[in-house]
C-alpha cells in the first residue's frame, strides 16, 4: 500500500484480488447467473491506521480506471482525479486511506469481455455475463472485506461513480457513513438511455465487431464504431458554452473551405482524435456492457423517498449548471426526498462552463466543498 508523497512524481502500482469460481464461491450476479472467479484490479493511496476507521472509496465513471493520481507504473499515465486526491488535497492522502478500483465488466485489469474464461480458454467476447451497478458495487465489497475494511468514511463518485456510491448506500448501508455523490442521477433519463443505445449500435454496426469475437490474432478491432461511440458520448460530456469557447466555428485548413468530405472544422479534429485515443484504451464490449449496466440502474425504484430510509449515511450533493447529461434538477430530486426523510444531506451547486466533465476539471469549489463535509464525517 503506497504512501502518495508527491503526487506529481509517485509512481503507483496497480494491485490485484481475485475471488471465487463459478459455483457456490462464485458472485451471484442480478442477472441470475454464478460466475466466477473475479479479478479486481485497484489502487490505494495513503495508509491504513490502525483502527481501519480511515477508509475512502472512490468510484470511477463509464470510461475510467482504477487509476486515480500519481504516474502509473505500467503506462505513466497521470491518474484521472489528480486535481482532488493527494496530500493536502480534498482527499487528503496523508489523513485517509483512499482506495480506487475498477468495476467490474471493465478493461483495465478487472475481469471483464476481453479475459479468459478458465472453462475455455478463450476470451469471454459475449458470453460473459450481463452486469448491473450493483454487481460491480458487490465485487467492491469482496475487495474492502479482503482490505479488512468494515465502514467506510465516505464513498464518493461522479457519474456512473456517483450511482455506484447510491449502489452502496442501499446494498450495504451499515458500512457507509457518508455519500458523495457528484454529477449523477438515480437514475439515467430517456435522453441518456438514448445516447448509450447510439453508441452501442456505431460499435455493433462495425463489421469488424463480429458479434464481439475480435479478439483473435490478426483480426481487425472494431476501431471505427468504438471511435463513433467515444464522439457521442464524448459530446454529451461537454457544454455548448465550453464547445464554443474553445472551436466555434474555427476552420482547420487556414479559415477557408477545402469542400471536401474530409475534416473541415476543428471540432471535427479534436472528435477524431479523442476517438483514436479511446481506441487506445478502451475495449469496444466493455463500452456495451458497461454502459448497459448503467442504464438499468434505478436507484429509487418509483420512490425516492423509500430509497433512501435503510440508510443513516450523511450526504453530499454536487451537481454543475452546464451539465445537460445529468441536469441539476437529478441532484435536486435526491436531495429533496432526503430532505422530506428528515435525514443528513448537504447540496452544492457550481456554476462551471465544462458541462457533465466540470466534476473531472472543476478543482477549487469542489476541494473546498469536500474537505468542508469530511471534516464532519468521524467513525
Amino acid at each position: 500500500m503506497s504512501k502518495l508523497k508527491n503526487s506529481l512524481l509517485e509512481i503507483i502500482n496497480t494491485q490485484y484480488f481475485s475471488f471465487g469460481d463459478a459455483n457456490e464461491n462464485g458472485l451471484l450476479l442480478d442477472c441470475g447467473q454464478r460466475f466466477g472467479p473475479i479479478t479486481v484490479a485497484y489502487e490505494t493511496y495513503g495508509k491504513l491506521n490502525a483502527s481501519h476507521n480511515n477508509a475512502i472509496l472512490i468510484c470511477h465513471a463509464l470510461t475510467g480506471d482504477a487509476h486515480l493520481a500519481g504516474i502509473q507504473a505500467e503506462d505513466g499515465r497521470p491518474g484521472w482525479w489528480e486535481i482532488l486526491v493527494g496530500p493536502g488535497k480534498a482527499f487528503d492522502t496523508e489523513k485517509y486511506f483512499i482506495i480506487c478500483s475498477n468495476v467490474l465488466g471493465g478493461c483495465k485489469g478487472t475481469t471483464g469481455p476481453a479475459s479468459l474464461n478458465p472453462a475455455t480458454g478463450q476470451p469471454y467476447a459475449l458470453s460473459f455475463p450481463i452486469i448491473t451497478i450493483e454487481d460491480m458495487v458487490r465485487v467492491q465489497h469482496r475487495l474492502l472485506e479482503h482490505l479488512g475494511i468494515a465502514k467506510l468514511v465516505t464513498v464518493v463518485g461522479g457519474s456512473m461513480g456517483g450511482m455506484q456510491a447510491l449502489a452502496w448506500c442501499q446494498l450495504y448501508p451499515e458500512m457507509v457513513a457518508s455519500a458523495i455523490p457528484i454529477a449523477t442521477a438515480s437514475a439515467l433519463t430517456a435522453q441518456g438511455i438514448a445516447w448509450n443505445e447510439i453508441g452501442r449500435r456505431a460499435i455493433m454496426a462495425d463489421a469488424a465487431w463480429d458479434e464481439g469475437n475480435y479478439y483473435g490474432p490478426g483480426h481487425p478491432r472494431p476501431e471505427a464504431g468504438l471511435a463513433v461511440a467515444r464522439m457521442v458520448g464524448h459530446i454529451t460530456y461537454l457544454s455548448e458554452v465550453s464547445l464554443e469557447q474553445k472551436f466555434a466555428r474555427n476552420l482547420q485548413n487556414n479559415n477557408i473551405y477545402k469542400y471536401t468530405l474530409g475534416v473541415e472544422f476543428q471540432i471535427e479534429s479534436y472528435l477524431q482524435y479523442q476517438g483514436k485515443v479511446f481506441n487506445n484504451r478502451f475495449d469496444a464490449n466493455s463500452y456495451l456492457y458497461i454502459t448497459r449496466a448503467m442504464d438499468y440502474f434505478d436507484f429509487s425504484k418509483g420512490n425516492l423517498r423509500e430509497a433512501f430510509q435503510n440508510t443513516s449515511a450523511r450526504f453530499l450533493f454536487i451537481a454543475f449548471s452546464t451539465d445537460w447529461l445529468y441536469p441539476v434538477s437529478q441532484s435536486e430530486k435526491m436531495v429533496e426526498a432526503l430532505k422530506l426523510n428528515g435525514q443528513s444531506v448537504a447540496y452544492k451547486f457550481i456554476d462551471a462552463p465544462q458541462g457533465h466533465d466540470a466534476f473531472l476539471l472543476e478543482d477549487k469549489q469542489q476541494a473546498f466543498i469536500i474537505k468542508d463535509f469530511l471534516t464532519s464525517i468521524s467513525l
